[in-house]
């Protein structure tokens, strides 16, 4: 019996990086003799034990057969027969398939350490085919680490596509890896190349439709509207914000696709065209809740939000009242994120003032300091209420507002 440290934990640690979660394998083992020696079995698909003091995770070598479509149609065998390398013959990418004795020894029979030094995803083998999720996981890794990805590897990606592989996986499978992946350093790099090898048109079509929509050029050097929104997703990275505002951000600009310019009337403006389009995305992914809300919320608002300081006072109150800014001033602060992002994801724009953002913020803080309770003592008919207090809060941001130019003049 055998025990290596294998894939992301030997990966990581060449790369300099901080190890979180150490993955082992055991060669030559049987599940009675982990048992015998104190383990708890826990894996359903194939056989995993917790280790009995430390509780990591010891899978027993494996290899794994094809027997269905999608990434649960696997047949898989564990014996003490499996060598270490066929078990890391049936891993992702090479850089993943590096195993290390308890000497420290280096077990690396596919290249993973050349792949490392090179900066290059690369496929171990034809089994790659066999599980769509690792497209997913491939673009996760570029948008972490800044690899390209091997010309044979792409080749074999979009074949998968076209086989229609990408169109068994299940929808949280495809959230909880585009939700890892939007959380990396450049989320960018995982959708130009779930675009690059076809799966992006796959499993979110609203996304892929913005690529070659022309913008302004005088408000969008960079002209096309995928690119644009690439730029303002990474702009919500460099700045460490949540998961919530960085889909928002993805899906700020989804009216633009092509798909709505042709079939909507073109009166209808790019936000109110985005909506349905957002609604549908989250509702075939299963998108939390909390991340729906904010990316309806910035594709319908946006550009109303950019215009902040030229609005009437009672313009302004209708679209706090919306954004329900009053009450949930946290996602309310989300929202001028992403429309910062908004500003800032341009070429010449990076470091752009936004002054909106402060602005709507002291305008929330002063329809916020209006006491309601006490307007609503001082009415001698309930119905009347609402419009008092609308009304005192209206005048409150006008005040705010005069302020706030004198301010800046």
């Amino acid at each position: 019996m055998q025990v290596y440290r294998v894939g992301g934990a030997v990966r990581d640690r060449l790369l300099g990086l901080p190890v979180k979660d150490i993955d082992w394998v055991v060669v030559g083992a049987t599940p009675q003799q982990m048992l015998d020696l104190g383990y708890q079995a826990v894996g359903k698909d194939f056989p995993v034990f917790l280790h009995p003091k430390t509780h990591q995770e010891y899978a027993l070598a494996r290899t794994e057969r094809k027997s269905g479509h999608g990434y649960t149609g696997f047949e898989v065998q564990a014996s003490p027969d499996v060598t270490l390398e066929e078990d890391l013959l049936r891993r992702d990418l090479t850089i993943n398939a590096i195993a290390e004795d308890e000497h420290g020894n280096l077990i690396d029979p596919y290249g993973g350490q050349a792949d490392l030094a090179a900066k290059v995803l690369r496929h171990v083998s034809p089994a790659f085919a066999e599980d769509p999720v690792r497209i997913l996981r491939l673009a996760r890794f570029a948008a972490r680490f800044g690899f390209a990805v091997a010309p044979e590897t792409m080749a074999l990606m979009r074949q998968m596509v076209a086989d229609g592989e990408v169109d068994h996986l299940v929808a949280e499978r495809v959230w909880q890896e585009m939700a890892k992946g939007l959380m990396e350093d450049k989320p960018s790099l995982m959708f130009e190349i779930l675009r690059e090898c076809g799966a992006l048109a796959r499993i979110a079509p609203e996304i892929d439709a913005l690529w070659g929509v022309p913008q302004r050029a005088d408000f969008h050097p960079e002209v096309d509207s995928g690119l644009h929104t690439m730029l303002v997703l990474d702009y919500t990275a460099a700045q460490s914000w949540p998961l919530a505002t960085r889909f928002a951000a993805l899906c700020h600009d989804l009216g633009k696709a092509k798909t709505q310019q042709e079939v909507l009337p073109r009166h209808i403006g790019h936000e109110a065209r985005g909506v349905p389009l957002v609604e549908a995305l989250c509702q075939r992914l299963r998108v939390p809740s909390d991340c729906k809300e904010l990316a309806v919320l910035v594709c319908r608002e946006h550009t109303l939000v950019h215009t902040a300081e030229q609005l009437r006072p009672e313009t302004v109150l209708a679209l706090l009242m919306r954004c329900d800014a009053l009450r949930r001033s946290e996602r309310f602060t989300q929202l001028l994120d992403a429309c910062l992002a908004d500003a800032r994801g341009r070429y010449q724009f990076e470091n752009c003032a936004y002054p909106q953002r402060e602005y709507l913020l002291n305008m929330r803080s002063a329809a916020t300091a209006v006491d309601a309770g006490a307007i609503a003592a001082q009415c001698a008919n309930p119905k009347e209420i609402a419009n008092a207090v609308a009304a005192a809060r209206v005048a409150a941001i006008g005040l705010a507002k005069q302020a706030w130019q004198n301010s800046t003049k």
